[in-house]
């Protein structure tokens, strides 16, 4: 795996999912958002493309400018489906989700499964209304799927424009992946609602109310709203509006489940250790064998359920003795095993050790030491320690920042994305003593703290 360096520090704002009655009426007045600059998102296994905002904006069309950075395993022959981890509201968590396709946890689902990841960055300036591009219905929905077809082009896989996506979104994200849901539903194989829907607003008369298609009930979902947005909210907000959506879906016999976390508010937080096993094993059970193929449907009856609201550990579809209508559905044993870890607590748990760094060199001139490390499936990297001749020397990061949730060695955002600048697997040993043969050797640690071999 190749480290890139990001050239910009960057402090990542508070995603606000906060709507104005009407839309902007002048968004071509207004200066568009500078993203800070990732000089990696243009060089293999990286590629990106630019919607520009319109100086005299037709009716219909975006009125925001937006860039789309894609990551590709690479030796990946043929791309299997599009992570999508799309960033909520303001100028704040745009500028944050420029590293969204560069983090190395989102990263390994993707290989995992054959898929690329796909970070969207809009260049939403502070004076216009998030509803200009987290409403598809005003553009994005379109110059998303041109933006993928360009992908397509630039990267050499033609099937990026066809293939299928599973949407992440947090906030007005989230507001964008539910309406994007009933636009293409047979695109989907599966949605996370991080802190934002858009039905409380459609089903309040806030905005024109969507026709939702059968198809959109077929698809597997997650609400994922936190704990602390239950108080005081009305039912369109974040917290109400992903427990009303889940009823009225459930009701509907949809394959979703609502997991609160009881340790967060708006933040994304620990989500992630959730959200990549609900995704894992969507792809595993919706991907199609063949090319070019429908996406498999969801057996029902396979699923494991839970009561609404509870901590309890979810049963088999078909010994679960409640109201099946109203009750948490979830893919797999693994999925709800981990889910009423989260419920509960807030925090997952992991026994595995992270696998060991490979392919660690040393260059005696300048002392720069370099690795390569497979990145911990279910916990994800914190740290790595370098001892020189059997002695720890140093710790990196050299300090943790658990601001946002469990430290990672790329550091966290409110958004859920890496901060800037990148950490790359690279240490330079400033104390060694020019002449003698030193042996080094690099311990990867995971968000748990366990060490590798």
């Amino acid at each position: 795996m190749k480290s890139h360096k990001l050239t910009y520090i960057l402090t990542c704002c508070c995603a606000a999912f906060l709507f104005s009655a009407s839309l902007a009426k002048s968004a071509d007045k207004i200066a568009a958002l500078k993203l800070p600059e990732v000089k990696a998102s243009s060089l293999p296994p990286y590629y990106s493309t630019t919607y520009n905002q319109p100086d005299e904006p037709k009716n219909g069309q975006l009125q925001i400018g937006v860039t789309y950075t894609l990551w590709i395993p690479e030796g990946l022959k043929k791309v299997r489906g599009i992570i999508v981890h799309q960033h909520g509201c303001g100028s704040g968590s745009c500028t944050g989700s420029v590293t969204a396709a560069h983090d190395l946890h989102w990263q390994e689902l993707a290989r995992k499964n054959g898929c690329a990841l796909l970070g969207p960055s809009f260049h939403q300036a502070k004076e216009q209304n998030c509803r200009l591009w987290c409403d598809p219905r005003n553009g994005s929905a379109q110059v998303f799927v041109n933006s993928l077809t360009k992908l397509a082009e630039k990267s050499g896989h033609p099937e990026l424009a066809t293939a299928p996506w599973c949407l992440w979104g947090h906030s007005g994200g989230g507001f964008w992946a539910s309406l994007m849901q009933l636009a293409y539903p047979e695109r989907i194989v599966a949605i996370w609602f991080q802190s934002g829907t858009a039905f409380g607003y459609w089903k309040a008369g806030d905005i024109e109310v969507p026709e939702i298609p059968a198809a959109a009930m077929k698809i597997p979902m997650m609400a994922n709203p936190g704990e602390k947005e239950r108080e005081g909210k009305p039912a369109k907000g974040a917290w109400g509006g992903s427990l009303d959506m889940f009823k009225s879906y459930r009701a509907k016999g949809a394959p979703i489940a609502f997991a609160p976390d009881p340790a967060s508010g708006h933040e994304t937080r620990d989500s992630r250790y959730l959200a990549i096993p609900f995704f894992d094993a969507c792809l595993n059970l919706r991907l199609p064998d063949e090319d070019g193929a429908a996406l498999k449907v969801i057996s029902m009856d396979k699923g494991w359920l839970a009561p609404l609201q509870s901590t309890e550990m979810p049963q088999l579809a078909t010994e679960y003795k409640g109201d099946i209508n109203q009750a948490v559905w979830l893919p797999s044993k693994k999925v709800a095993r981990v889910w009423q870890q989260f419920v509960k607590t807030g925090e997952v748990d992991d026994n595995s050790a992270p696998p060991s760094p490979t392919e660690i060199k040393v260059d005696r001139s300048s002392g720069t030491i370099t690795w390569q490390a497979a990145i911990d499936f279910e916990s994800g990297l914190q740290a790595f320690i370098i001892e020189r001749d059997g002695k720890e020397i140093a710790h990196l990061p050299e300090k943790e920042n658990k601001r946002f949730g469990r430290p990672l060695y790329q550091g966290m955002s409110y958004g859920d994305t890496p901060v800037l600048p990148l950490a790359e697997f690279e240490f330079i040993d400033k104390t060694a003593k020019k002449g003698k043969h030193h042996q080094y050797r690099v311990i990867a640690v995971n968000t748990l703290g366990l060490k590798s071999q």
